[in-house]
């Protein structure tokens, strides 16, 4: 084997790594969200979270990213550590596919259909068409289709590039002796943990051995040792995902390398069992990539089926191996940077976290409006507090949402990330109003300040447009319901013209002597943060609309909608309109 061989090896490793990225990335990307979603109502059963583990990790093609994306929810307080052991177990299945489509490296046969199937054959047209696809095609989600298929095909040809450069070591002394090293399982499975860990990359390690096994130099007993190293190497990168987290999100890092090496231990008694006691003659044949996709396959199947039932075990373990010094409660994060590498998981977290945020600015003012009607110390306080946290939401979710826009992302995605950033503003100036009802509710506390009955009636009613506004534009955000979206803007109008209603009558009660110039300035102020309040609700219902139809011109849109030539804008206006009157 000369110099260049081992240059065409690194290469083919190069390939390989780079079209498993790709790969993976086109997959992340092609699931649109959907398997976020489904993490949620899935991690509550233990056979369900089994399932899920492996429908992520051969949807991402990534085990390491599965557990690092565990370790971030569970940083951020959105899982629970009992509900991570079974998701884990179920990638450690999953990632296993890999080493099944790299063994097609090894089919040997005349047929031509069956010779398709070899990786160097049908590599060249799973990137022409992969290509083809993505230069011609203009909508995202075929184009990602596209870019798989090319990164497929990279990733296949790597694995041709390697077992190409390795084949001169089949006639090599050298290489026989050195494989006779290995031979020692404790020497095996310390190699194979290395290697993955210096690559972090189970798939890569494992299309390494397929392609050194086509040498025929590789036997079973030198395999399976290296095989069990490659899973307890898989764990460093979740280790290494754990820097600066609080410690349940350590332990699910812990949990993960801790079947391993318990899987390790009792694969290893297995082996020598059977070794010692059977000396059966499969251990002295040679390797071949089917081989070693089946010991890798049975190794974390083997492993699942036995902790399994100890997965309660698992996490006292854990708890035992990391405890809590003190008796202060668990501290989260309010959204984990790990989550950025899995941007649609992250897209999904910023829904629910901007979901909790719509909530608390609705409730923040309906507080306010009650503030004004029946004065609380506490309830003051209160809405003071909520305030200061709506602050908080915008700051880190911009932030986070700005670093997540930078990722490619789906189309789908993109529009997430669109709606996201264009109504956290909206959500925390409803919180801004809500201070500035305070310092009203303040005032006339101080001052003793009441309005006539006439006025009273009439803020009632325009309180009541304004938390049903309030209301329906959170559902409509939360849902992503755009029918429901859809009546905000003539709710709006109609509040539009029950605050301007109301200040004629406070003209008309000033000009008889029933009011009075202070009252007039108290009340313009309530009317003006209602008025506000009732724009910002205008303002997310148009964004979730727009975003949906990709237009963003906001003033055209409402140009459009904002007629009474529009039928169903005027049968909701006048819904409204007969439902909140002043007199």
């Amino acid at each position: 084997m000369t110099i260049f061989n081992f240059i065409a090896l690194l290469g083919g490793l190069a390939l390989f790594l780079y079209g498993m990225h790709a790969m993976s990335s086109g997959l992340e990307k092609l699931s649109g969200g959907r398997l976020e979603k489904t993490i949620y109502r899935m991690t509550s059963n233990p056979l369900t979270s089994l399932l899920l583990g492996a429908g992520i990790t051969i949807a991402i093609q990534s085990s390491s990213a599965t557990t690092v994306m565990l370790v971030g929810l569970v940083n951020s307080g959105v899982m629970q550590l009992e509900q991570t052991v079974g998701v884990i177990m179920g990638s450690n299945i999953g990632t296993t596919l890999t080493a099944w489509i790299l063994s097609l490296a090894g089919i040997d046969s005349s047929s031509v259909a069956i010779n398709l199937l070899k990786p160097e054959n049908f590599a060249p047209i799973a990137a022409f068409i992969g290509i083809l696809i993505a230069m011609l095609s203009k909508k995202r989600k075929r184009q990602d289709i596209g870019y798989i298929l090319a990164g497929f095909a990279v990733l296949m040809y790597g694995m041709v590039l390697m077992s190409s450069s390795v084949s001169p070591l089949k006639d090599s002394p050298s290489f026989t002796s050195i494989l006779t090293a290995f031979e020692n399982p404790f020497l095996g499975i310390l190699v194979g943990a290395v290697i993955t860990g210096i690559i972090q990359s189970s798939a890569a390690s494992i299309g390494i051995m397929q392609a050194f096994s086509l040498t025929g130099g590789i036997h079973y007993s030198v395999a399976m040792p290296i095989i069990m190293g490659v899973n307890i190497g898989t764990c460093v990168t979740s280790l290494i995902s754990t820097i600066g987290v609080n410690k349940n999100a350590k332990r699910v890092s812990l949990i993960h390398f801790s079947i391993k090496i318990i899987g390790t231990v009792i694969c290893m008694i297995l082996y020598y069992i059977v070794k010692l006691a059977l000396h059966p003659a499969i251990f002295g044949a040679a390797a071949t990539p089917w081989g070693i996709a089946l010991c890798h396959t049975i190794f974390n199947i083997l492993t699942t089926i036995i902790l399994y039932p100890f997965s309660t075990r698992l996490v006292k373990l854990s708890r035992l191996i990391i405890r809590d010094r003190s008796e202060a409660a668990e501290t989260y994060v309010f959204l984990d940077e790990r989550l950025v590498n899995t941007p649609s998981f992250a897209i999904s977290e910023c829904h629910n976290r901007t979901c909790e945020m719509a909530i608390l600015a609705r409730d923040t003012f309906i507080d306010s409006i009650k503030l004004n009607n029946s004065y609380s110390t506490r309830l003051a306080d209160r809405i003071r507090e909520n305030e200061d946290r709506l602050d908080e939401y915008e700051d880190k979710l911009g932030t986070f949402l700005v670093k997540i826009s930078s990722k490619d992302l789906s189309d789908s995605d993109s529009k997430e990330v669109s709606k996201q950033l264009h109504t956290i503003g909206d959500f925390e100036r409803i919180g801004d109003h809500a201070i500035n009802m305070v310092r009203t509710a303040d005032e006339r506390f101080d001052k003793s300040i009441t309005f006539s009955e006439e006025a009273t009636g009439e803020l009632a009613v325009i309180s009541s447009a304004v938390t049903e506004i309030l209301t329906i534009t959170t559902k409509a955000f939360e849902d992503g319901d755009l029918e429901l979206a859809g009546r905000v803007e003539p709710l709006e109008q109609v509040i539009d013209s029950l605050i301007a209603e109301c200040k004629s009558n406070h003209i008309r009660r000033l000009r008889n002597g029933a009011c009075t110039i202070e009252l007039g300035f108290v009340l313009s102020d309530l009317l003006t943060n209602y008025s506000r309040v009732s724009d910002h609700c205008s303002n997310i219902a148009v964004a979730l609309i727009e975003v949906a139809q990709n237009a963003f011109d906001t003033h055209e849109y409402l140009g459009e909608i904002k007629s009474m030539d529009n039928p169903e804008f005027k049968k909701l206006f006048d819904e409204y309109l007969e439902k909140y009157r002043l007199g």
